[in-house]
């Protein structure tokens, strides 16, 4: 019974991943993955004019 309390009392691994890379992390993952949508948005459309 005791280690069913302890185990829901942890953070959990996103919590600890999140404490330790922050805001900054957060955000800098974000705005990489909207520069790749726009990169891959945009690079498709110049490819499809080529042709």
């Amino acid at each position: 019974m005791e280690e069913l309390k302890n185990k829901n009392t942890e953070p959990s691994k996103f919590m600890k991943w999140f404490k330790r890379v922050g805001w900054a992390g957060l955000i800098f993952f974000t705005v990489k993955g909207l520069v790749w949508l726009a990169i891959f948005y945009f690079g498709a459309d110049a490819l499809q004019s080529c042709f």
